[in-house]
This record gives C-alpha cells, sequence and structure tokens, in this order.
C-alpha cells in the first residue's frame, strides 16, 4: 500500500496475489487446527485414563499401613476426580497451546531477522527480562497452586466422611457441626485464591508492561533506522508486525505454563502413590506355596502397635494356637486386640515381634496372593461394590461358573432372595450395598467367601450387626460354612462362644484365659469369661424389662443389646470415612439449619443453576465485580490503542520530513509507556477483584449445595447417581466450573466486549466503509466458535457421568481396601474401573474431530 501509492494498477494486481496467499494460508491452518485439536483432546484423555488407571491400581497394591499413616481415602478421590482432570487438561489444551505459542514466537522472530534483523535484535534483548518475569509468576502460582489443592483436599475429605457416614450424620443431627467443618475449610482454600489472584494481575501486568515498553522502543528504533533510510517503512512494520505478534504468543504461553505448573503438582501428587513400593507387596513373586494346607495356625509371642500409633502396643507377647479343623473363639474388651489378630492373620501387618505360623511355616515365607487365597473372611460390615450382584460374588473367585455362584448362594442362604430380585443375579446393590437389607449383605459376603473354598475361616463379628431373625439365618449359613474349617471366630453371643472348641480371652493385647465354654465357666467368680458372661446376661434381662415397660423401645432391642465389655464395633474393616464429626476442627463460621426440613429430590442433571441465579447469588461482591470489570474493559481497549498507534506510526513512516517524522514517532511511544503502566494496575485490579469475586462465590455454591444435599432423606442417598463418590465429585467440579463462569469467563467477556465496542467504533470513525466488511464476516467466525463450543459442552454431561461412576467404584475399592486385598480382587476392581473409563474415551475421539474442524473454521 506504500510504495505502490502512486499506481493503483499494480496495487490491485500485488493486492488480489496476497489475497489468493491468504486463502492458501487459511486451508492450512484449518488442516493443521484440526490436527491440533483432535490429536491433543484424544492425548489428553487416552494420558489421564491410563494416569487414572495406574494410580488406582497402585492405590490398591499398597499395603494397609499405607492408608494408615500416608493418604486418606478423599486424598485418593481427590487425585482420580480433580489431579488427573488438571493433567489431562494441561495435555489436552494447554500443551498444544504452547506449542503454538512457541511456534509463533520462534516464526515471527525469525521473519522480523529477515526483514529487518537491527528492529529484531533490539527485541531479543528484551526477551530475557519477559522470560525472567514469566518464570517467577509461574512459580508463585504454582506455590499456591499447592497449597489450594492441599486446602481443597481437605475439604473434600470432610464433605466425603460425611456422605458416606449420612446416617450417623442424620441420626445424630451433625449437620451443622459438618456445615461448620466443611466451611472452615473452604476459607483457607479462600484466602489462598485471594493470593493467587493478586499474583496473577501482577504477573501478567508485569507482563504487558515490558511487552508496551518493547513496542515504544521498536517504534521509536524502527522511525530511527527509516530515518537513515536503513530499511524502508513496509519492511520496519513487518518486522513490527511479525515480532509483535511473536512477543503477544509468548505472553499468551503463560498461561499454559501456569496450566502446567498446576499440571506439575498435580502429578507429582498422583506419582507419589505410582512409585510407592508397599513393605508388604502381594504382587511379590517371592515366597512359598505349599502343596496343601491343612490350616493349622499358630501365634508365638506377637508383639504389635499399628503404625499411625507406634508408642501404643496392641498385641503383648501373645500366643495362640488353632487346631487344623477346629474353632477358636477370641472374646475381650474393646482395644483388647481382637481385630489386630484377624488382621495379622491376613497379613495387612506384620507383628513387630514374634512369628505367626502356617502348618508351621511363618507368614512372611510364604506367597502373600496365594496365602490369602486360603482364608475367608467375614466381617461385622460387609464390604459391596456398586456393581451387580454376581460381580460382587466373582470378587471370590474370578473364574467361577454360573453353577458354582448359585450353589455358593444357596449354602449362603442368599440364593432364594437374590431369584426373586428383578434382575436376579445381575441386580445393582447400590453404594455399599444400601439396595440391600443387612443380612442380606452379609450372606452374600459369606457366599463370596465360601466361593475360595478357604482353608481358613476368620470371623469378625459377623452376626453382631443383625436383628434376630437375619441373625439366625446367617448363622445357619456360618455354621455350614465352618465344618472342616480352620475357623478363628469373634463373637459376642453366647450361642456362637459355646460351639467353639477353644475360647480366648484377650485383656490388653495378651490372653488372659484359654480353654473350652464350660472349663472357663467352671472357675466361677473368679474367672473373667464367666463375669464377662455374667454382665451379658444381666444386660439381656435387662433389656427385657424396659423393653416390656416402655412401649416406645421396639422390640427387637434385646437382640442388639449385649455387654459393653464384650460387644464392640469392628475396628477390623471399618472405612476411613467414619472419623467422629467431633473431631473436625470448627470455627466461629455458622450457618442456620433445620434438621427437620428434606428436600424430596435434587436432580444435578435437572436443576441446573441459571447464570441469573448465579449472578444473584454473587451479589454481596458487586463492588468487587464493579472495580474489576473497570480493570478488563481498561485492559480490553489497550489492543484496540495499540493497533491504532501501529495504523498511525505506518503512514507516519513514509512522511518526507525527518523532524516530523522523529516529533510524532515520539508523541506515541510515549502514548505506549503510559499504557504500559496502565497495563500494570489495571490487570491487577482485573485478575484480584474478579477473583475475589469468583472464590466468594465457589465456596458460596460449595455450601449450600451440601447444606442441600444433607437434607435430604435417607432414600435419596440409596440412588445410584446419588452416591457419595459422585456427590463428592460434584461438589469439587461443579463449583470449580461455576467459578470459572463467573470469576474468569466473565473478566474475558467483559474485556473482550470492551475492546470489540472501542475498535469498532475506532473502525467506523477512521474508515466506515472497511469496518462494514469486517462486520459482514465476523458473524462467520463467532458462528464457527460457538459451534464449536456447544458441541464441546454437549458431551460434557456424559463424560461427566462416565467419570463419575469409575469414581464410585474407586471411592469404594479404597474406602474397603481391607477387604479387596483379602479376596485379591485389585486387579478385578481395576479392570471395573477400567471398563468405565472407555465410554468417555471413545466418544471423546469423536468429541476432538469436530471441536478441531470447527476450530479450523473459526
Amino acid at each position: 500500500f506504500g510504495s505502490n501509492a502512486d499506481d493503483p494498477d499494480v496495487m490491485v494486481r500485488e493486492v488480489v496475489k496476497y489475497a489468493f496467499y491468504f486463502l492458501v494460508v487459511g486451508a492450512a491452518i484449518w488442516a493443521s487446527s484440526w490436527a491440533e485439536i483432535s490429536c491433543w483432546m484424544w492425548t489428553g484423555e487416552r494420558q489421564s485414563t491410563k494416569m487414572r488407571i495406574k494410580y488406582l491400581e497402585a492405590a490398591l497394591n499398597q499395603d494397609v499401613r499405607y492408608f494408615d499413616t500416608d493418604v486418606r481415602t478423599s486424598d485418593i478421590i481427590y487425585a482420580i476426580n480433580a489431579d488427573a482432570v488438571i493433567v489431562q487438561d494441561a495435555i489436552s489444551e494447554k500443551l498444544g497451546n504452547l506449542i503454538h505459542y512457541m511456534a509463533t514466537f520462534v516464526s515471527g522472530f525469525v521473519v522480523g531477522f529477515t526483514a529487518a534483523w537491527q528492529l529484531a535484535l533490539v527485541t531479543l534483548a528484551v526477551v530475557p527480562l519477559i522470560a525472567i518475569i514469566g518464570g517467577t509468576h509461574a512459580a508463585t502460582l504454582t506455590k499456591l497452586s499447592s497449597k489450594s489443592q492441599d486446602a481443597m483436599s481437605k475439604a473434600s475429605n470432610i464433605a466425603e466422611q460425611a456422605l458416606a457416614q449420612i446416617r450417623t450424620v442424620q441420626s445424630f443431627v451433625g449437620e451443622s457441626r459438618v456445615m461448620q467443618a466443611y466451611s472452615s475449610a473452604l476459607s483457607v482454600a479462600q484466602r489462598i485464591g485471594y493470593r493467587s489472584g493478586f499474583a496473577k494481575g501482577i504477573g501478567l501486568g508485569a507482563t504487558y508492561f515490558t511487552v508496551f515498553c518493547c513496542y515504544a522502543l521498536l517504534l521509536w528504533y524502527g522511525g530511527y533506522l527509516v530515518r537513515h533510510h536503513h530499511t524502508n517503512g513496509g519492511l520496519a512494520i513487518a518486522t513490527m508486525f511479525a515480532v509483535m505478534i511473536g512477543g503477544l504468543a509468548l505472553g499468551q504461553s503463560a498461561p499454559s505454563m501456569t496450566a502446567f505448573a498446576k499440571a506439575r503438582v498435580a502429578a507429582a501428587k498422583m506419582y507419589q502413590t505410582i512409585d510407592h513400593k508397599p513393605s508388604i507387596d502381594r504382587n511379590s513373586e517371592g515366597g512359598i506355596e505349599l502343596d496343601s494346607v491343612t490350616g493349622h495356625v499358630e501365634l508365638k509371642n506377637v508383639d504389635f502397635a499399628y503404625p499411625s500409633r507406634p508408642e501404643v502396643p496392641v498385641l503383648r507377647d501373645l500366643s495362640l494356637s488353632v487346631a487344623a479343623g477346629k474353632t477358636l473363639a477370641l472374646v475381650g474388651s474393646s482395644g483388647s486386640g481382637k481385630s489386630t489378630v484377624v488382621s495379622l492373620i491376613e497379613r495387612f501387618y506384620d507383628p513387630s515381634s514374634g512369628q505367626i505360623l502356617l502348618d508351621g511355616h511363618d507368614l512372611k515365607n510364604l506367597k502373600l496372593r496365594w496365602l490369602r487365597q486360603q482364608i475367608g473372611l467375614v466381617s461385622q460390615e460387609p464390604a459391596l461394590f456398586a456393581t451387580s450382584i454376581k460381580e460382587n460374588l466373582l470378587l471370590g473367585r474370578e473364574d467361577a461358573t454360573q453353577v458354582e455362584i448359585e450353589e455358593a448362594a444357596r449354602v449362603a442362604n442368599a440364593h432364594s432372595f437374590i431369584i426373586k430380585l428383578p434382575d436376579g443375579y445381575d441386580s445393582q446393590v447400590g453404594e455399599r450395598g444400601l439396595q440391600l437389607s443387612g443380612g442380606q449383605k452379609q450372606r452374600i459376603a459369606i457366599a463370596r467367601a465360601m466361593l475360595k473354598n478357604p482353608a481358613i475361616l476368620l470371623l469378625d463379628e459377623a452376626t453382631s450387626a443383625l436383628d434376630s431373625e437375619s441373625e439366625k439365618l446367617v448363622q445357619e449359613a456360618l455354621d455350614r460354612f465352618m465344618i472342616g474349617r480352620t475357623t478363628l471366630v469373634i463373637a459376642h453371643r453366647l450361642s456362637t462362644i459355646r460351639k467353639a472348641d477353644v475360647v480366648a480371652v484377650l485383656q490388653q493385647g495378651s490372653v488372659s484365659e484359654i480353654g473350652t465354654h464350660d472349663d472357663l465357666m467352671a472357675k466361677g467368680e473368679n474367672g473373667l469369661y464367666a463375669k464377662l458372661i455374667r454382665m451379658q446376661e444381666q444386660a439381656h434381662e435387662a433389656a427385657l424389662i424396659n423393653a416390656r415397660k416402655s412401649s416406645a423401645r421396639p422390640s427387637s432391642a434385646r437382640n442388639s443389646v449385649s455387654s459393653p465389655i464384650i460387644t464392640r464395633n469392628s475396628s477390623y474393616g471399618r472405612s476411613p470415612y467414619s472419623r467422629r464429626l467431633s473431631d473436625f476442627s470448627t470455627s466461629d463460621f455458622s450457618l442456620s439449619f433445620d434438621p427437620n426440613h428434606r428436600m424430596e429430590k435434587l436432580a444435578f442433571r435437572d436443576q441446573a443453576s441459571s447464570f441469573w441465579r448465579l449472578a444473584k447469588m454473587n451479589s454481596p461482591e458487586w463492588a468487587y465485580a464493579l472495580v474489576g470489570s473497570i480493570g478488563s474493559m481498561v485492559c480490553g481497549s489497550f489492543s484496540a490503542l495499540f493497533a491504532y498507534v501501529l495504523s498511525a506510526v505506518l503512514s507516519i513512516y513514509y512522511a518526507q520530513d525527518p523532524e516530523y517524522m522523529s516529533r510524532e514517532i515520539g508523541k506515541y511511544c510515549y502514548l505506549l509507556i503510559g499504557v504500559s503502566s496502565a497495563a500494570l494496575v489495571f490487570n491487577t485490579l482485573q485478575h484480584l477483584f474478579w477473583d475475589v469475586v469468583g472464590e466468594n462465590l465457589t465456596k458460596r455454591v460449595r455450601e449450600k449445595m451440601l447444606t442441600s444435599v444433607l437434607r435430604n432423606e435417607i432414600a435419596w442417598f440409596d440412588r445410584e447417581e446419588n452416591a457419595s463418590a459422585r456427590i463428592a465429585a460434584r461438589l469439587t467440579l461443579d463449583a470449580h466450573n461455576v467459578r470459572s463462569a463467573i470469576g474468569d469467563r466473565i473478566s474475558v467477556i467483559v474485556q473482550n466486549s470492551a475492546l470489540m465496542l472501542v475498535a469498532c467504533t475506532a473502525g467506523f470513525v477512521l474508515e466506515w466503509r472497511l469496518a462494514l466488511v469486517l462486520i459482514a464476516v465476523f458473524p462467520v467466525v463467532v458462528a464457527a466458535t460457538v459451534l464449536q463450543k456447544m458441541f464441546m459442552t454437549g458431551f460434557s454431561g456424559d463424560l461427566e457421568g462416565a467419570h463419575a461412576k469409575a469414581t464410585q467404584i474407586a471411592g469404594e475399592a479404597v474406602a474397603n481396601v481391607r477387604t479387596v486385598a483379602a479376596f485379591n480382587s485389585e486387579a478385578k476392581i481395576t479392570q471395573l474401573f477400567a471398563t468405565n473409563l472407555q465410554r468417555p474415551l471413545r466418544r471423546c475421539f469423536w468429541k476432538g474431530q469436530i471441536a478441531g474442524s470447527g476450530f479450523g473454521v473459526a
């Protein structure tokens, strides 16, 4: 346009030639954009799927000590649900963006050095300063991101514990205390979010300050070169455009670097578990397999303390022996070490000293997977997973046939009720088996153990939590199951204890008395066992009297009341969720809570909150939003202002008067320096205040969401779609999405709207005809972009649902890691988890194809 201004024919011919070049470049961009988006999306989903599977596999392969001391169940769920998403986002989008922007940066400088190397060289001198600012910015955000994730993990832990134990929470009207603890944990993450917003604003503001000052230097030096005939205006502007685009690309890579910083933190946490080697390795090929097992179990001088409390001894010089095919009953007060014996025989732990022998062989010398295959475990709280009855039974033996499954169910008194269910053995049991009664769950657990055909049977208060009718059916099944097997029984029912060949009374981790029931009762008042039995009988009689006096007391109460000394809640197999609510830390924050109010239904999918409802919820932060919007609008106008400065300087470069050129260019350089100072201030205002808005809304949404969930009736939690792991995932992801929509997206919308307004106004003022042409093609670009976003959103719900199902499986497996280990079911659970991740993986492939095409058109 400059050199051919006096020859219109040549100008038109050149314009047509370069217009054709733009068409070719546009076609190439479409193809490369399709390849970039589709391939990176597919790669990110595949990598995150592999990482999720590897992580769960590694977590389930850890020994129980690891879960006692190093990790909580909520940490595992948070990693699978949130950390893996952060890594996936970094690979699917940010890695492609970084390569894209860095290629733009490099190619921009290549073009710059080719056109006017002096200008490019000056710009290159400023790049280290930009890199230092960007590096400091990324390091700061990485540190804050790590702290924020830790804080959110603690909040997620509180919510998930409460949801998993919702019956306990509602029974003790503990909703308010849960909300206080949850709000206190969220407040920590909220404050870290404020600091992150300030750091982000300062970092981006400093980057733009440096970039605009660099442009001012370039314009001034470009004018110097033109005045002294070292280059012409066209090459100078071409160099500046190339360097400008390359510099902006370097700045635009900053969010990608931030995402990588967050992804490194998230991945590091996951790889800590993946790379951790358990001290008791169930996959070890070391150890021997006995040709035959008679079932003689012996504990010799065993000392033991749990890793989480090494200073508190649980077993002290304990010696016990169970002859092959015989039954040993363990009784004693809570904390005497009964369930610890079960854990040591299953080799969840190794004793601090002493030996545990099977047929004369130390358990440490036996192959662990083989050992656990010889042991059947039935605990007080049977762990069933949110899949079908058949799949739960197959955890006992993967290769069991349908005939063998049904035979085991018949022996366990379970077949008759299973076939009455709508789908028979394919019926879903719900989260933690909540679709079934306690007795039904216990009989399925017995059938599962029967499928192993174990030589040794461990019964940890298998009937203590059942009513009399269910107990009778379960006890009949257990009596048949115990025939010919070495059995260790932890029991409080007198009828069960009497049937044992030997009864051992534990007290403070040692054997206080041992013998048959009759021998121990013969000791009379001098015997501890006799005292325990007498106390149980007195409690039973008192319960009968109270039942007759009070009609409000259920008639089945006498079946559930027993001695506080003999009866206990099994510490073995207890979910990590079952921490007392009184252990939660609380703050001065309080929420009014009506325990009598129960919402009938909270359909997450059907009751999506509208934008205006969210905006109303965010109304207390209107002042922050106003200041943040002012910052966004000013920052948005900078690009339009810079375009005007560049076009003005372009015309000045073709001026014939050197003094006029020098004077005018100096004026615009000072203008850019002023803009750079404003960019530092208003970027800080934009990101700080919008982050305050977003963080406050996120905290408020999470609190209201959990409050509403806790108000639902118990039946609501029994539905598959309302499993605790799914709700916890929604608390994490949905609130994060809301925060992105209100905090981040509105900030960008206000910024871009201001840019559009200023740019269109300037365009119509400067050259209205060209502005009309640009506005005419603008809807095509917008339509293509909207189509791409709509397609992405259309898949998000399905993908979240599929991921939620997988997360639920993982949560239940980790919460019941002892049961998973006892049945050697790690591979089965991992396979089930991987199967539920295949659906989002397949859909992501097609989503990437169309999203890539839409992005290319845009």
